[in-house]
């Protein structure tokens, strides 16, 4: 070796000895599997804290007790996976539980349903809810209501209850903490379809809706007896009950204008005088006291700002006050006590990630719940930058931009990561999905296409007719657009999507070709003629709304609608030039697992590049950690195959 050599390798040496190293990434579960911390829920008295945590592929539900830390105790969920927990009484909490299975007696796919499971913390022990109901199934619709009844605490629910031997009908049910005593509290009528229950326990309203015909009405009971206040032809767009009013009493409609769906607020009163218009801020959510029920804030995602509205000013300067405390980082309400003296936030931080707070107005101090992430350092997590780009026809569309750590941004390989839904849209803070890619060396682009929520009626509105068309371009022009800044290769783009995203991969492949370099579909749809006549199916072949509102959406007159092939991405296998990656949930109720089964074998009876992943006993929301992890396993697998990121 010659003396110039030697020298060439020694300077070599000690520059990468200086040089700062890149940390190596976090091992993919650390994104992958399930939060930590999935809620966490102070006690009316705040004495004590409930969590729902992960532990493995486990779901727990662990009581502590403030101040000492002390464990009260832990639930183990098994196979149930916890949707919420919400404490009904200093002594007893209701952890609402779902599983996809078949029930005797009704026709059709496996079904997500619900149940409530009541834990008293006296006895330490716990009972389904639903489990001494008469004529009923042994399920809920929608969260349960606590309420006193004769100086006791009850549960309200809604409930399937059959009447004699006719099809079921939507019902309240009163559940009786101490003992489990259980009654039909009020029957519903043949379409009944939502309530109102006053902080008092007694039933004020509900509406009615034919799902088929579009009608709907609104009753409330004045003098114990119903009557119908409101009524109107509604296909897509009818009104909805938003509980109780700012004064605690009164009903509060929301009505859509059929036209430009934009919303108006009616109030009735409970002294049977004449509804009244009432202001109120645009919202997304609504925000109630804890103990009368009357609505006092409401809360959007106004842009990449989460903003709450508080009717009261001192309420609205103890959240200011709060959100001083957080400056450049979003922060949620989660729960609070019934005097509202101790609140549980959740806070979006850009470097490190989501986590849970408990804030104590008394004593003004806030003390970390834990990290929705653990095992995630701020080196971990990526920069992720707000975008804003023109579609083709001018449309300004928005989105995120993950940029991988210790990467110079300039070429970089990417994937675009559509969202579901598609009336849904990417917020900003920590993705998990977007994270776990961006570790990887991807930059991640989350556009916010046309028909995403969020931004405006008229935003929503110009994503009618568009799948596969302009909603698909909106993808590919912000392809286009970080091309042009110099922060893409364009030779080096792949797509990756779940639900609608994952339609949006699949078309990629087959209606917008030339873009990407691979496909993964997570649950998507290949099949729209198909995906409608199931969603028929679900309610003996009969149009209703769900059939109007995907119609709507997709530009088509109806599931016979010959339209529907020509945005169909396995009607357009021929066209695939790129290998294509599916993955599917075999307990899937939403999209079934059919719609990747038949566009895997299309793609290989047309020998095409194809892999099929399914993932046993997962449903439509990832909500198993192995297979979460399974999902991104694979997916990372095949872009690094497919579109290596070095």
């Amino acid at each position: 070796m010659s003396r110039v050599s030697s020298l060439l390798g020694a300077m070599t040496a000690l520059l990468l000895l200086l040089w700062p190293a890149v940390a190596p990434a976090a091992p993919l579960a650390t994104y992958g599997r399930l939060p930590m911390i999935e809620d966490a829920q102070i006690s009316p008295d705040g004495t004590m804290m409930a969590y729902a945590v992960t532990s493995g592929d486990k779901r727990l539900v662990m009581i502590r007790e403030l101040g000492t830390g002390t464990s009260l105790a832990t639930l183990d969920a098994g196979d149930q996976k916890v949707r919420e927990i919400q404490w009904a009484t200093r002594g007893h909490l209701l952890i609402t539980i779902s599983t996809t299975q078949h029930v005797a007696g009704l026709t059709g796919p496996r079904r997500e349903y619900f149940q409530v499971l009541a834990y008293d913390l006296g006895s330490r022990k716990s009972r389904l809810l639903m489990d001494r109901a008469p004529d009923s199934m042994n399920v809920v619709i929608g969260p349960p209501l606590v309420r006193m009844l004769n100086g006791e605490p009850h549960v309200i629910v809604e409930g399937v209850h059959w009447a004699g031997g006719e099809r079921g009908r939507n019902s309240l049910f009163s559940i009786k903490l101490s003992n489990g005593a259980t009654k039909v509290y009020e029957q519903g009528r043949q379409n009944t379809s939502d309530w109102v229950v006053g902080a008092d326990g007694a039933v004020l309203a509900q509406t009615e809706y034919d799902s088929e015909t579009g009608e709907w009405s609104l009753r409330l009971l004045r003098n114990k007896r119903w009557e119908v206040v409101d009524s109107r032809t509604a296909p897509l767009t009818r009104p909805y009950l938003g509980g109780l009013g700012k004064d605690g009493t009164s009903v509060l409609l929301v009505v859509r204008d059929p036209v430009t769906e934009r919303r108006s607020f009616k109030e009735y009163p409970a002294d049977g005088s004449p509804a009244r218009e009432v202001q109120l801020p645009s919202f997304e959510g609504m925000i109630r006291h804890p103990v009368s029920q009357a609505l006092v804030g409401v809360w959007e995602l106004d842009g990449d700002e989460v903003r709450y509205d508080f009717f009261d000013a001192k309420d609205q300067a103890v959240w200011r006050g709060i959100t001083k405390a957080y400056v450049g980082r979003h922060v949620r309400l989660v729960s609070w006590t019934d005097d509202r003296r101790k609140l549980v936030v959740r806070v979006e931080d850009p470097a490190s990630g989501p986590s849970y707070v408990l804030v104590d107005m008394e004593t003004k101090k806030a003390d970390l719940i834990g990290s929705v992430y653990n095992g995630l350092k701020p080196e971990d997590i990526a920069e992720v930058r707000p975008v804003k780009y023109k579609a083709a026809d001018g449309l300004e569309l928005t989105g995120y931009l993950t940029l991988p750590r210790g990467r110079d941004p300039k070429n970089l390989p990417l994937v675009v990561l559509p969202h579901g839904g598609p009336a849904a849209r990417d917020e900003p803070g920590f993705d998990w999905k977007a994270q776990a890619l961006a570790s990887r060396g991807y930059a991640v682009l989350q556009p916010n296409f046309r028909g995403s929520d969020g931004f405006g009626r008229r935003f929503l509105e110009a994503g009618y007719g568009e799948w596969g068309r302009k909603m698909q371009t909106d993808l590919s022009d912000g392809v286009r657009h970080l091309v042009g800044q110099g922060l893409v290769d364009p030779k080096r783009v792949c797509i990756v999507g779940s639900s609608y995203g994952g339609y949006a991969a699949l078309a990629g492949a087959t209606l917008d070709p030339g873009v990407y370099r691979c496909a993964v579909a997570v649950a998507g749809l290949s099949d729209l003629r198909r995906f409608m006549t199931t969603e028929a199916r679900e309610t003996g072949g009969r149009i209703n709304d769900r059939l109007r509102y995907w119609a709507r959406f997709m530009g088509v007159e109806g599931r016979r609608d010959p339209d529907l092939a020509a945005i169909s991405p396995i009607t357009h296998v021929a066209k695939v030039d790129i290998p294509v990656l599916l993955i599917h949930g075999k307990d899937d109720t939403v999209v079934l697992y059919e719609q990747s089964q038949m566009m895997h074998d299309a793609l290989r009876r047309a020998g095409k590049t194809t892999e099929l992943v399914t993932l046993k006993g997962e449903d439509h929301w990832m909500s198993r950690g192995a297979t979460r992890l399974q999902m991104l396993e694979a997916t990372v697998a095949f872009l690094e195959k497919h579109n290596p990121p070095n």
